[in-house]
């Protein structure tokens, strides 16, 4: 009977070849538009941290694919989520893509209808409605709304919504970092000219790591094997008493956090588990469109954002806790530079191979055994179509 969990691990590698997605799944325009219908408007989407939504009456517009959502807090300052449409002839109800609404009712420019913060319709334009025409019949069209330890979510088809916790599937929930109460530091958008799913791939396999990312691969010693976890080794179980860093999780001698250095800019937070201070990144991801990384002095989130079928919004975010925001000294930027450096190279590997996919000659690619969570990841995709 195996004693430990080290024991009772198998190796990861796919143990048979797999396919990669046919090439159209990347190019074609029509199955740009099925993703969209089935997997970004079926499941829990990020949006952006809870206090980037400020007091009662504030509110965004958040576009996905041909979507357009308006996100508020409501007169008790409670998150209101729906869709930017009236509910009389489907006009846009809001105009701006953010700001405080100037009073306490939500009102369409083309013909005056009112609703209340709570969706509720108020007042119509006609002097006379008919008889039979019942106000609550045209509520404004719900939107799933959740705030997640500060982190903010939507569903756009809420009624058949699963609890946003179970996206996480079995990654880490991050439980020993203090995620509610972190101050966002730092936001940075790119745009790749790459289909979506492209990036996941990238970020589901480390084949490319020390090609791609030398300086991370430098302070990830594993990476330098192009393995992510330390069962991605066929041979994990004989180097399991090697001290060759090489073969284990966690970074470089001497560094602690993911930086230019190894070095941190805020103190550690102090309820980490002394794993989690070892590891140096633990992963929190919920598919399509988010991963969430804590480091042991600050958390990373990036954000994934379909704009075309070869096009995607790419949104990294750094959080401190606001203790270490107001320390004398406190210089985030070589840490965030750092970050941005790896998303970079993520984004240009991106494009090399949206590229390469236009060939008429490549109709689908092939999986190598390292590539196992690539394999995982398209299988939950084709979960949506099935």
């Amino acid at each position: 009977m195996p004693d430990t969990e080290e024991e009772i691990r198998q190796y990861n590698g796919l143990t048979k070849t797999e396919a990669s997605l046919p090439r159209e799944a990347y190019l074609d325009a029509r199955l740009h538009e099925k993703d969209l219908e089935r997997v970004w408007y079926r499941n829990w989407i990020y949006v952006g941290r809870a206090d980037e939504l400020e007091g009662p009456k504030s509110f965004r517009v958040f576009d996905l694919g041909t979507q357009q959502v308006l996100i508020l807090r409501d007169e008790e300052g409670e998150l209101q989520a729906f869709h930017n449409t009236c509910r009389h002839r489907g006009s846009l109800l809001v105009e701006e893509t953010s700001g405080c609404l100037r009073g306490s009712m939500i009102v369409c420019p083309y013909h005056r209808w009112a609703y209340d913060l709570k969706g509720e319709l108020q007042r119509v334009s006609s002097r006379s409605p008919q008889a039979d025409f019942n106000k609550s019949d045209y509520s404004l069209y719900p939107v799933g709304i959740q705030d997640w330890n500060g982190f903010v979510f939507i569903h756009l088809a809420p009624e058949e919504a699963s609890p946003l916790d179970e996206s996480f599937g079995e990654s880490s929930r991050l439980g020993n970092w203090p995620l509610s109460d972190l101050q966002l530091v730092h936001t940075d958008q790119t745009i790749l000219e790459c289909n979506w799913k492209i990036f996941w791939e990238n970020f589901n396999e480390c084949l490319h790591c020390p090609n791609i990312h030398p300086e991370l691969s430098r302070l990830v010693p594993l990476y330098k094997q192009s393995f992510m976890e330390v069962h991605d080794d066929p041979d994990w179980e004989e180097h399991q008493g090697s001290k060759n860093k090489l073969f284990k999780s966690g970074l470089t001698e001497g560094a602690v956090t993911w930086s230019a250095d190894g070095s941190t800019c805020a103190e550690p937070f102090p309820d980490l588990s002394q794993e989690e201070i070892e590891n140096g990144h633990n992963y929190c991801e919920t598919l399509p469109s988010a991963f969430i990384v804590g480091h042991v002095d600050y958390v990373r989130v990036v954000r994934v954002l379909p704009l075309a079928p070869e096009r995607t919004e790419i949104q990294s975010q750094w959080l401190f806790s606001p203790e270490a925001t107001k320390k004398e000294g406190f210089d985030p930027y070589p840490t965030i530079e750092f970050g941005k450096k790896v998303i970079e190279q993520d984004g240009r590997a991106s494009e090399l191979n949206q590229k390469g996919l236009r060939s008429i000659s490549h109709q689908a690619g092939v999986l190598l055994p390292e590539e196992y969570a690539v394999h995982a990841f398209h299988n939950w995709l084709k979960s949506h179509f099935d």
